[in-house]
C-alpha cells in the first residue's frame, strides 16, 4: 500500500497557507498579560500574551512600533490587534502585532488617536507654526503642580544651570477633574506676564493621570500662546497631544529645564577663554602697532620737511665751505701755475720772436734775391702791353703794337716795328 511522505517545509507551508486563507485570523484582537518581554536591538519587540494556562507568542516589528505610545512592562494587561500567522521556519504560529492598547485604557487610546488625527489635519502640529526657543531666557514660566518631583526637578536644574534665571510658577492642577481648565488658565496668566518661555508639564503616570494634557482645550491654549512653550509631560516614552502642539517637546521635566536654561558656568568659562584669547590677540596687536608706530615716527622724522631742510642747509653750508676751500686752493694753484706758465710763455715768446726775426731776415733776403726787380737792376726788363699784361713770347706781339718796358728805374713806352722769332 502506497503512502504520501511530505517534508517538514511542505507541511509548514501548507499550514501557513491555511492560516493566510482564514479571514478571521487576518485581523484579530487578543487580550492577555505580557510575559517574556524583550526589546531587540533591531527595534522589534518580542513577548507572549498569557492567561492562566495558555500563552501565544507575539511580535511587533520596528515599523509598527512607531505607533506605540507606551513602553511595555512585564505583567501588563494588553489588547493586541494584528494577524495570526505561521513562522514557517520554526513551524510555530504567532500574533504579528499592529497596534497595542492597555486593556484598561483602550477607550482613551482610541480617543487620543482620534483627537491627534483631527488636530493634525487642522495643521496644529505643523512645524511652520513652531516658535523658536530663546537661547538665553531671563524669565521662565512654569505651569505644573506646586508639589511633586516635576517642579522640584525644574527648579533644581534651572538654578544649577542658570542661577540668574527668574522662575514664575503657576500652581496648576495637572490631574483629575478640572485639570485641563487649570492648565489653560495657567498658560493665560503667565502669557500676560510676558516671560521668555513657558514650561508646561508634570511627572509620569498612567494614561488617565496624563489625560489632562490630551484635552483639546489644552492643545489649543498651547497652540495659541504667543510665548514659546516647552511640553514636558511624563517620562521619555510618554506622548501626549500637548507634546505635538508645543513648540518643543522635552522627554522629562528635568530635560525641559536643561533645554530652557543654558549652562551659565560653561558659558562663563567659554567667555573667559574668549576674553583671554581676545586679550592675547589685543596685546599682540598693540605690541605690533607700537613697533610700527616707532618705525613710522622714525620715517616721519627722516621725511619731515623742516628736518630735511635743516639737513640740506647744513649739507649746503658744508659744501659751500668745501667749495671755498677748493676755490682758494685752485686759485693758489692757478696763480702759481700762471706765474710759471707766464715765465715760460715769456721765454717762449722771446725765443719765438727771435726765431721769427731770423727767419724773416732769411725770407727777406731770399725774397729780395728772387724779386724780379732785382733782376731788372741787372739789365733785364719786363715787357707788358698797355693794359699791363705781361708779354712772354714774340707771338703775343704784333707789328705796330704799343708796348711798355719796365726797367729798374722806370718804364719805357715803345711801338713794335718788327718782330723776329728765334
Amino acid at each position: 500500500m502506497e503512502r504520501n511522505v511530505y517534508t517538514v517545509s511542505q507541511i509548514n507551508r501548507y499550514i501557513k497557507n491555511m492560516f493566510e486563507q482564514d479571514f478571521f485570523l487576518g485581523r484579530v484582537s487578543v487580550s492577555g498579560e505580557v510575559s517574556n518581554l524583550k526589546y531587540h536591538s533591531s527595534g522589534h519587540i518580542y513577548f507572549t500574551l498569557k492567561e492562566e494556562n495558555c500563552v501565544i507568542a507575539c511580535v511587533m516589528f520596528a515599523r509598527q512600533r512607531r505607533t506605540l505610545l507606551m513602553r511595555l512592562q512585564e505583567g501588563q494587561k494588553l489588547i493586541v490587534t494584528g494577524k495570526i500567522d505561521v513562522y514557517e521556519r520554526d513551524g510555530k504560529y504567532q500574533l504579528y502585532a499592529e497596534t497595542i492598547e492597555d486593556a484598561g485604557e483602550g477607550r482613551l487610546f482610541a480617543e487620543f488617536e482620534r483627537l491627534k488625527a483631527r488636530l493634525s489635519e487642522m495643521g496644529m502640529f505643523d512645524a511652520a507654526y513652531k516658535q523658536p526657543i530663546p537661547k538665553f531666557a531671563r524669565t521662565i514660566g512654569i505651569v505644573t503642580a506646586p508639589t511633586g518631583a516635576a517642579v522640584r526637578d525644574i527648579i533644581s536644574v534651572s538654578k544649577r544651570r542658570n542661577p540668574y534665571v527668574r522662575l514664575l510658577l503657576y500652581p496648576a492642577q495637572v490631574q483629575g477633574e478640572g485639570a485641563a481648565e487649570s492648565i489653560v488658565r495657567g498658560l493665560c496668566v503667565l502669557e500676560e506676564k510676558k516671560p521668555d518661555l513657558i514650561i508646561v508639564g508634570r511627572g509620569g503616570g498612567s494614561i488617565e493621570d496624563l489625560w489632562a494634557f490630551n484635552e483639546e482645550a489644552v492643545a489649543r491654549a498651547i497652540f495659541e500662546c504667543s510665548v514659546p512653550v516647552i511640553s514636558a509631560v511624563g517620562h521619555e516614552t510618554d506622548f501626549t497631544i500637548a507634546d505635538f502642539v508645543a513648540d518643543l517637546r522635552a522627554p522629562t521635566p528635568s530635560a525641559a529645564a536643561e533645554m530652557a536654561n543654558p549652562d551659565v558656568r560653561a558659558i562663563l568659562s567659554m567667555l573667559e577663554e574668549k576674553r583671554q584669547s581676545l586679550y592675547r590677540t589685543f596685546t599682540e596687536k598693540m605690541e605690533f602697532r607700537r613697533w610700527r608706530l616707532k618705525q613710522y615716527t622714525a620715517t616721519l622724522a627722516r621725511q619731515n620737511p623742516v628736518q630735511q631742510w635743516n639737513e640740506k642747509r647744513m649739507r649746503l653750508l658744508q659744501q659751500e665751505e668745501q667749495m671755498e676751500a677748493l676755490l682758494r686752493q685752485c686759485l693758489k694753484t692757478k696763480k702759481d701755475q700762471l706765474t710759471y706758465e707766464g715765465q715760460m710763455f715769456q721765454t717762449a715768446v722771446t725765443s719765438a720772436i727771435k726765431d721769427r726775426k731770423n727767419r724773416l731776415s732769411q725770407y727777406a733776403a731770399l725774397l729780395k734775391h728772387l724779386s724780379p726787380y732785382a733782376r731788372l737792376a741787372s739789365g733785364f726788363a719786363v715787357i707788358t702791353d698797355v693794359a699791363g699784361r705781361r708779354l712772354s713770347s714774340v707771338r703775343d706781339v704784333e707789328e705796330g703794337m704799343e708796348i711798355k718796358a719796365r726797367l729798374a728805374d722806370g718804364v719805357l713806352t715803345a711801338r713794335v716795328s718788327d718782330r723776329e722769332e728765334v
